[in-house]
C-alpha cells in the first residue's frame, strides 16, 4: 500500500487539482486478485449515504461490480445507517449505480464477457465534494500466485530493511 492511500490521509491529485481523502480500501481484493486496469468512477448515493460516509466508516471488502442493463452497478457495498438519521435513512447493503461514459461501459462489458474476468472495487474516496470509487478489471490468482506475491513483497521489505 503507497503511503498516501492510508485511510483519511490526503493526497493532492495532479490530473484533477482536488484533494483525495480515502474513506476505505479493499486490501484483500488486491491479495485475491491481479488487477489488469483501473477506472474511477462516480456514485450515486442518497442523502444519508454521504453523512455516513463524512465518519469514514464503509465497507467494500465483499463488494462486486456488474454490468446490468448497459449500466455498471455496485452490488454488496455496506455503507453503515447515519447515526443522526430520522425516518428517511437509507439501506446500508444495496445496489449503487456507478457512473461511467458509455464508450467505458462498453469498453468494460466487452472485456468482461472474457472468461475468469470480473469487476472489483478497490477504494472509495472523496474527490473534493465528490465519492468516487475505483474499480478495477480484475482476473483470480490462484493459491500459489498468492504465495509467490506475497515472497516478493516480503523480499522487498528485506531489501529494504537492508539498505536502511
Amino acid at each position: 500500500m503507497k503511503e498516501n492511500e492510508k485511510v483519511g490521509i490526503t493526497a493532492s491529485r495532479v490530473d484533477a487539482g482536488r484533494k483525495e481523502h480515502v474513506i476505505t480500501l479493499n486490501k484483500k481484493g488486491r491479495h485475491d486478485y491481479e488487477i489488469l486496469s483501473v477506472y474511477e468512477a462516480g456514485i450515486v448515493l442518497q442523502g444519508t449515504e454521504v453523512k455516513s460516509l463524512r465518519g469514514y466508516k464503509a465497507s467494500i471488502q465483499e463488494a462486486y461490480a456488474r454490468v446490468k442493463g448497459g449500466e455498471i452497478w455496485m452490488v454488496n457495498s455496506n455503507i453503515p445507517i447515519y447515526k443522526h438519521g430520522n425516518i428517511a435513512n437509507h439501506e446500508p447493503v444495496r445496489d449503487r449505480k456507478l457512473l461511467l461514459s458509455k464508450k467505458e461501459i462498453r469498453k468494460i462489458d466487452q472485456k468482461l464477457k472474457e472468461k475468469g474476468l470480473t469487476l472489483i472495487p478497490l477504494k472509495l474516496f472523496f474527490s473534493g465534494p465528490f465519492v468516487k470509487v475505483e474499480i478495477g478489471l480484475a482476473k483470480g490468482r490462484k493459491l500459489y500466485d498468492k504465495r509467490e506475491s506475497i515472497r516478493k513483497e516480503e523480499s522487498k521489505k528485506q531489501l529494504k530493511r537492508v539498505k536502511i
